[in-house]
């Protein structure tokens, strides 16, 4: 057994790629899956969508590569994070549709919380703030709405969990109930200190603690599939969410490295080691893994809005027909017309924790085009990539983002890449696996399969695809931040 199925279950569709044993993609299959927005704000998934493509992806997978269900060792599961379901412990039947990262419902509940001085403690224990954004104000919200759901919920009746907690509970037909570490840490209950879920948090947002999945490290048994999905029981071995296990497949093991992902939003992390820095610039703690018991922390930006905005432009405003055409676009916009898009959609993430922001366009003339505005879209990832690293650096110092190394399907794009390496003023390093969410989740299983080397070692064998350095002048740099810096204001202002 040679090979490693890794399961990428994102935000708009799931992946399944089959590794070997060099880590090293042999085959794989995506499909995209349907976005529900039942009002402004809300954003919604149906979970027999999210199961059957990530079956349906797998088996493309495994058949694509040729091999045998007996050449895979193990499956590792990264997903999108926050993301939250609560489904019958019998039949399991979820209770509603997801409710994704992205959903904004439960922001007067945040703003209340807050208000009430409930904030520090829940920061000073989870490393979060209080925003829609993680999954407790979400599981609350469940409880409260769905009729008789929080009495089932005492009674054991039901069960919570992130997407990787769902799949697991499908992939092994309801015998293991559990979640990783780095999920955890996403769910506003979840105490980074002490490794455990935090029963006042709990009681504060009144969700009964026999819902919660059990929590273990990132490389570690979490059942055996069901025999007849893919001819025989294979182990799962490895999970962490998405951002995590990219910080894992870009080797940043190290405290000081740091990546950047951009996907449907944008993630950077900064790896500060078996230190928790509590951030004074709204950035998140949190857990980047959990190996051997030994929890590894991080510092965190988010940006809900990254690759989005590209899909914005091909489903809303139709002025593409596919992501690729935005360089070329881009490349001939006017120089002289200075349009900058503040793609607020979902709100403002890290720095600002805005969620009742919209999105908004600054600088329009009569002569601002399809060009334009797909210049300002790109543009918009290097700005707010820019916000997260500036506040890095002031928590964690000047050692912070000295090189930043990006993955995820924006890095495709050349001019998105060298537009980011000019505003950030530093080096960027596009990696030759670009796939490394999948790839970490991947090397998580493989590790604790016994297939892969010790973090040392992998770290040793990450490989530079090219590095964009800046060619931006400091002067216009600068100049163009500050623009940026005044969109964003007025849009807060709005």
């Amino acid at each position: 057994m040679t090979h490693i199925l890794s399961i990428d279950q994102g935000t708009t569709s799931s992946r399944a790629i089959l590794f070997d044993e060099g880590l090293r993609p042999v085959a794989q299959a995506q499909e995209e899956f349907p976005q529900h927005y039942p009002r402004p704000g809300w954003v919604e998934h149906d979970p027999s969508d999210l199961w059957a493509t990530v079956a349906g992806t797998a088996r493309a997978a495994i058949e694509k590569a040729g091999v045998a269900a007996t050449d895979i060792v193990a499956i590792g599961i990264t997903n999108q994070r926050e993301t939250t379901l609560i489904w019958d412990r019998a039949t399991g039947e979820p209770i509603h549709r997801a409710i994704v990262w992205q959903d904004r419902r439960t922001a007067d509940g945040c703003a209340a919380l807050k208000a009430a001085g409930h904030e520090p403690m829940i920061t000073a224990r989870t490393g979060l703030l209080l925003d829609p954004y993680f999954s407790g104000s979400k599981i609350k919200w469940l409880l409260d709405t769905i009729p008789g759901a929080r009495d089932r919920a005492r009674r054991g009746e039901l069960a919570f969990g992130t997407v990787d907690s769902f799949l697991i509970w499908k992939l092994t037909g309801g015998r293991v109930h559990a979640t990783d570490a780095t999920n955890a840490a996403r769910t506003l209950i979840f105490n980074i200190a002490t490794g455990e879920w935090d029963a006042e948090i709990c009681a504060l947002l009144d969700i009964p603690m026999a819902i919660l999945p059990e929590v273990r490290d990132c490389a570690a048994f979490f059942g055996t599939t069901r025999a007849d999905l893919f001819g025989r029981e294979i182990p799962i071995l490895g999970v962490a969410g998405d951002q995590q296990a990219a910080t894992v497949g870009q080797a940043c093991f190290s405290p000081g490295m740091m990546k950047s992902t951009y996907g449907t939003g944008c993630f950077a992390l900064l790896n500060t080691g078996a230190d928790r820095v509590p951030s004074q610039n709204r950035l998140l703690t949190t857990i980047a893994y959990r190996l051997e018991g030994r929890t590894t922390y991080a510092l965190e930006g988010s940006i809900f809005i990254a690759g989005a905005v590209v899909q914005w432009l091909r489903d809303g405003l139709k002025i593409i027909r596919e992501a690729g055409e935005t360089q070329a676009l881009a490349s001939a916009a006017d120089p002289a017309q200075e349009v900058v898009l503040v793609p607020a959609f979902t709100g403002l993430g890290a720095p600002y924790w805005r969620p009742d922001c919209r999105g908004a366009v600054y600088g329009l003339t009569r002569n601002s085009g399809q060009a334009e505005l797909a210049r300002a879209a790109l543009e918009s990832v290097g700005y707010q990539t820019r916000d997260l690293l500036e506040a890095m650096r002031a928590d964690w110092g000047g050692a912070a983002g000295g090189v930043l190394r990006v993955d995820g399907g924006m890095t495709a794009s050349d001019w998105t890449m060298q537009f980011l390496a000019d505003i950030l003023g530093a080096p960027v390093d596009r990696p030759v696996v670009t796939e490394t969410t999948a790839l970490g989740a991947a090397y998580l299983a493989g590790l604790k399969a016994g297939i892969c080397p010790d973090p040392t070692a992998f770290q040793q064998s990450w490989a530079l695809e090219r590095r964009f350095s800046p060619k931006m002048d400091a002067e216009t740099r600068d100049r163009r931040y500050a623009r940026w810096g005044r969109a964003v204001t007025a849009t807060m202002s709005v």
